[in-house]
């Protein structure tokens, strides 16, 4: 293993850093601070507060009851790590892990209880640290923002924390590219607060979900809540998995924020009260990379800034709106200055970018149910260019080999009921209009792939599309059977048959609250990528892609706080878009990495397309968890086993270019005092497939995917020192990536000067550090 001497140098800056820290600012003879705890409870299905619940901290005698709003408050909690209960009668009881309690501001805890049947309660497994989700029994995870935070070699990142979970491949360790069961990065759904959104990344892959890091402020993250398959009537245009990202309210009390320096990028959060009845978020960040890739001679500087704005208004009682806009600026500089430098930016794809989303939503509370009304808007412009390499002239001027300006702007209307129809009956039912203006400038000179294809193009296309979807979904629950049944109707005027229903079902069946079986089943379609309609007017005439998907499977509690969970799953895809000059060609295996004339820029879908491909992903699932109690340690096993394959138009049935067959992640952490915690994370995937190079440097079709990577893994060790004081909060980290220096498999490169295959270098032992102030 080698550590270069920066990265020695840093650790030992730390290590000396918090050890002499932890001296100079410990209080003599001081009391231990103590901070308050404060949130909400409130019906899961209806949003109306339940006043009278007992919430309690686990392990103490610290409690309190809501009032008639159902708010409660409870005082003097230590500093450190808490779990939190809350309990009242004819409801299910949920714990929630990992609160941090400091003296700098209150902890806001929220809970929404299920509603149970009074007879079925003294057979109910009550105290819940995994809450339920009563419509969507399969493939869920929800995390915390602390679970997030503390992830070794997470970067703090959203998308980087699912990473771990069963089922979910890593392309890269430099990206967020997921493969979610099998499935392409073009199949994955964000949603933030209620509003979709196209891709959370900087930097991100156009018409796809991956990028090299999340543009979400962790720091105003409630909780996430990932599936992986079986999701509920609501979501739709998305095949694989919906990770929705629930961001949290102001704080109320007085003024506050945060100032922090981490790995790559530094930010100021600030929050507070805007009146009685409403609080504010607002967040800028910007990334130093630029400064450090700059001091180093880099000639690829990447850089980007963020910002996020969130405030929430209590109207009346039972009318809430809430505003949110979230901008992120990136942009790619390239330079130029000798041959070494020309030749290195001709193998990148420099995307500069600029997305903004923001919302307007309205809830309203009414009887036993609620409606939200959100009027939502997403713009992302592309501006994306790749420099030409000419061996011939290695010296010469700089010329453009590909580029693509172009935007997405999309205007939403969306409404969702939730109404309980009785106490073992839920109905929810939404409809949602979009429009859409899209427009792209591709130009592609003429070029020759390592296949011997000749790729061109020089599209220019505007116009203006319409999106509608309504759904409905009823979950009755039986006396040891809960099921729901729902579907969806989209339409979308820019394909052939623009008209698509959906079915789906679940059911769960309860054994003395500890034991589950689950199931699903359903038909998933999406919506060809907008960048795909371009290339070829063909293109346009393409269908929804679909798949059938089937998931089983069961959990067992065995501690309340910890439980096992085993699912098998799969999914047959046909419609998928292939392509019918490069017939070995299908688009589920485009859309990881940064693309270009490495992969024939085959996630722009220049081909001309048709709606001829086919494939199938299955798996089998193991999750062990233990999540934070009186136990003060947390951990996660997952274990998957998969396969995926898919058919282009030569009919040729091939393993998916991210078939990993083998998954296998370990994490976890132990909680020493309120002020050090430590964690790890060990990480296992076996090589995906890769396509050989002859000795010319060109690439056979015969032998498409035929080749296997060797398998990757790593460590990372993270440890976190916080110190506590009366009105502010200082935390510290140092996160060790890939601790043993393992060089990560990625398919060869063929290097044009040397004429030989090369494979991409790695980055290496990663340390970094982060330092924050809360006020």
């Amino acid at each position: 293993m080698n550590i270069r001497t920066p990265a020695l140098s840093l650790l030992l800056a730390a290590f000396v850093f918090f050890t002499t820290a932890s001296v100079a600012t410990r209080p003599v003879a001081a009391q231990t601070p103590t901070g308050t705890i404060t949130g909400t409870v409130v019906n899961s299905s209806t949003q109306e507060p339940l006043a009278g619940a007992n919430v309690v901290v686990v392990g103490s005698e610290l409690g309190a009851a809501t009032d008639l709003d159902g708010r409660y408050e409870i005082r003097n909690v230590p500093v450190g790590t808490h779990g939190v209960t809350a309990s009242v009668v004819g409801y299910r009881t949920d714990t929630v892990s990992d609160v941090i309690v400091t003296a700098a501001k209150p902890a806001v805890v929220d809970f929404e209880l299920l509603q149970m049947e009074l007879q079925l309660e003294e057979v109910t497994f009550t105290t819940g640290y995994f809450r339920e989700t009563p419509d969507r029994p399969v493939s869920t995870t929800i995390q915390s923002s602390e679970e997030i935070r503390r992830l070794p070699g997470g970067f703090e990142d959203v998308v980087r924390a699912v990473s771990i979970l069963p089922g979910v491949a890593q392309v890269s360790a430099g990206r967020n590219d997921l493969i979610v069961r099998g499935g392409s990065p073009a199949e994955n759904l964000y949603v933030v607060d209620g509003i979709r959104v196209p891709n959370i990344n900087h930097f991100g892959t156009q018409g796809f979900s991956g990028g090299p890091q999340s543009y979400i402020n962790l720091d105003f993250v409630d909780n996430t809540e990932f599936s992986t398959g079986g999701f509920g009537a609501r979501y739709g245009d998305r095949l694989s998995s919906v990770l929705s990202i629930d961001l949290r309210n102001g704080r109320e009390d007085r003024f506050g924020g945060k100032g922090t320096i981490s790995a790559t990028q530094f930010g100021l959060n600030l929050e507070g009260p805007l009146s009685e009845d409403g609080t504010f978020l607002f967040s800028a960040r910007r990334s130093y990379l630029d400064f450090i890739f700059k001091a180093a001679d880099f000639n690829f500087v990447p850089e980007y800034w963020d910002f996020l704005f969130k405030s929430e208004y209590d109207i009346t009682p039972r009318d809430q709106v809430t505003l949110l806009g979230i901008t992120a600026l990136d942009n790619v500089r390239l330079f130029n200055d000798d041959e070494e430098a020309r030749y290195e930016n001709s193998r990148v794809l420099a995307p500069s970018q600029v997305n903004a989303v923001g919302g307007l939503s309205w809830r309203h509370l009414f009887g036993k149910g609620f409606v939200t009304t959100t009027l939502g808007q997403s713009f992302v412009q592309y501006d994306t260019e790749q420099q030409a390499w000419d061996p011939s002239n290695p010296s010469g001027g700089i010329e453009t080999l590909f580029k693509n300006q172009s935007y997405e702007h999309e205007n939403s209307l969306r409404s969702d009921l939730v109404l309980p129809l009785t106490r073992r009956t839920d109905f929810t039912a939404g409809v949602v209009g979009k429009g859409i203006r899209f427009h792209a400038d591709v130009e592609l000179d003429s070029t020759v792939d390592s296949f011997g294809d000749t790729l061109y193009t020089d599209s220019e296309y505007d116009t203006l599309a319409w999106k509608f979807a309504s759904y409905a979904q009823i979950s009755h629950k039986f006396d040891y059977l809960r099921w729901t049944v729902g579907g969806r109707l989209d339409y979308f005027n820019w394909i052939e048959n623009p008209v698509a229903l959906s079915p789906r079902m679940s059911v769960q069946v309860p054994f003395k609250g500890r034991f589950n079986l689950n199931g699903s089943v359903g038909i998933y379609r999406q919506t060809p990528s907008y960048i795909w309609l371009v290339g070829d007017p063909q293109n346009r005439v393409l269908e929804y892609i679909s798949a059938y998907q089937y998931v089983v499977g069961f959990d067992y509690n065995f501690r309340k706080d910890s439980r096992v969970k085993v699912e098998l799953y799969y999914k047959d895809y046909y419609d998928y878009p292939v392509s019918e000059s490069r017939p070995y060609l299908t688009m589920a295996n485009t859309g990881a990495g940064f693309g270009g004339i490495d992969e024939g820029f085959a996630s722009f879908g220049l081909d001309p397309l048709v709606s001829e491909g086919s494939g199938w992903a299955r798996g089998v699932e193991l999750t062990l968890q233990k999540r934070f109690s009186e136990v003060p340690w947390y951990g996660l096993l997952a274990v998957s086993l998969n396969e995926s394959k898919f058919r282009a138009q030569d009919g040729v049935l091939r393993p998916s270019s991210f078939d990993q067959r083998v998954l296998l992640n370990v994490g976890g952490g132990y909680i020493l005092s309120e002020k050090w915690e430590i964690s790890g994370k060990f990480r296992f995937a076996t090589g995906r497939p890769y396509t050989p190079f002859n000795p010319d440097g060109t690439q056979d079709v015969e032998d498409y995917n035929s080749r296997r990577l060797d398998p990757n893994h790593s460590v990372d060790l993270r440890v976190d020192r916080r110190w506590f004081f009366s009105n502010y909060t200082i935390i510290g980290y140092i996160d060790v990536q890939n601790v043993y220096g393992f060089q990560f498999n990625e398919p060869p490169q063929w290097n044009y000067r040397e004429m030989k295959p090369e494979e991409p270098g790695g980055i290496g032992v990663l340390p970094s550090i982060g330092i924050s102030l809360e006020f």
